[in-house]
């Protein structure tokens, strides 16, 4: 019996889609030391990262090639070195800092969401947490 999903099949001329493509990492979780009090400079807190990274991965799942892709091993690498290697007043600045970073180091992402949650805020009540979310796009 055959399997059609592993067939090449061609339902369209490649040229009449318009394809959009995303790889998502979702609730990285960090313990990192940002905050406008100097207390939250000093205790830290856990922060968590979600990105959505936008581009055409169609190559690379034609030809299974993880050259032909955004490695999301690297992602995390610099995700983590962002909001582990400097104290930040404001989240963000810190969505803002990983969201450029990215785009610098991965031509092929055409747009990316950028989303960090600070769990616990200190906001004088109960808050589950605080979220920036930041959208970027190639012009």
């Amino acid at each position: 019996m055959r399997n059609k999903y592993f067939e090449e099949t061609s339902l369209m001329n490649p040229s009449q889609l318009k394809q959009k493509s995303c790889v998502r990492l979702t609730n990285a979780i960090f313990y990192a030391y940002h905050g406008v009090g100097k207390a939250e400079h000093k205790v830290g807190a856990r922060y968590e990262v979600d990105a959505e990274i936008y581009f055409d991965f169609t190559e690379a799942g034609k030809n299974d090639k993880l050259s032909q892709t955004v490695d999301y091993e690297r992602v995390y690498g610099a995700i983590s070195q962002v909001i582990t290697s400097k104290k930040f007043y404001l989240i963000e600045a810190v969505a803002k800092k990983i969201a450029d970073g990215l785009m610098s180091d991965f031509p092929i992402i055409s747009s990316l969401r950028i989303k960090v949650r600070k769990r616990n805020p200190p906001v004088g009540g109960v808050c589950d947490y605080a979220e920036a979310d930041y959208f970027i796009e190639r012009g």
